[in-house]
């Protein structure tokens, strides 16, 4: 048990911790909205880890071989997801400094906490590098495929918990942020970079040889 454990732990920090267009998405979203929304969203991500740990735990080798003809579908529809994302994002904070209004927490927001936790949790599942990640797992045998059902089940809530408190701690990271940066100008430049960022991270993943 204590094997899945650690297993499942180094799974789980292994894909969270890389910063990618989610991660940015993630630290933005939580600066201009709130502590709530943004620990939702971060929920989001760590379920489609905990679903791909799951799947990985379970599917045995056949899964990577499954997964091989739709990794191109999957790389592109989460491409343009944040390409969308990145546009909306700057093209909203553009909006909001024009027209003098301050994306504060005391504004209203059209994306609820289970919105969000719902759009993260797409927006991950879609994310290619996750799949192939399990998929190596699966190859490579790090998953506890070959293990009993009990050990599997901690190796998948390890990797749940572990991506869990990583998403929580990047959230925690633009509620502060977002705290800091108050003005109409600091929250202009902020959502105008994280959408630079997204964008080009997106772009990267969708010119990248398959």
């Amino acid at each position: 048990m204590t094997a899945a454990l650690v297993a499942g732990l180094l799974a789980g920090f292994g894909i969270a911790i890389p910063v990618g267009a989610v991660a940015t998405y993630l630290v933005s979203l939580t600066a201009r909205t709130s502590l709530r929304i943004g620990m939702c969203a971060a929920l989001g991500v760590a379920t489609a880890d905990g679903l791909y740990a799951l799947v990985a735990a379970l599917g045995g080798t056949a899964l990577a071989s499954a997964l091989h003809p739709v990794l191109e579908p999957l790389r592109w529809a989460s491409g343009l997801v944040l390409v969308a994302l990145a546009v909306r994002g700057g093209l909203t904070a553009l909006r909001q400094y024009r027209d003098r209004r301050l994306a504060t927490r005391s504004d209203r927001t059209p994306l609820s906490p289970g919105r969000a936790y719902l759009a993260l949790l797409g927006i991950t599942l879609l994310n290619p590098t996750t799949v192939v990640y399990f998929a190596a797992l699966v190859l490579g045998g790090g998953s506890g495929t070959a293990a009993g059902p009990w050990q599997q089940g901690v190796f998948v809530l390890a990797a749940f918990a572990a991506s869990a408190s990583w998403q929580l701690l990047l959230a925690g990271g633009g509620a502060l942020l977002g705290r800091v940066l108050t003005g109409r100008r600091g929250r202009l430049v902020t959502a105008l970079v994280s959408s630079a960022v997204i964008l080009a991270l997106a772009v990267r993943m969708l010119v990248a040889p398959s």
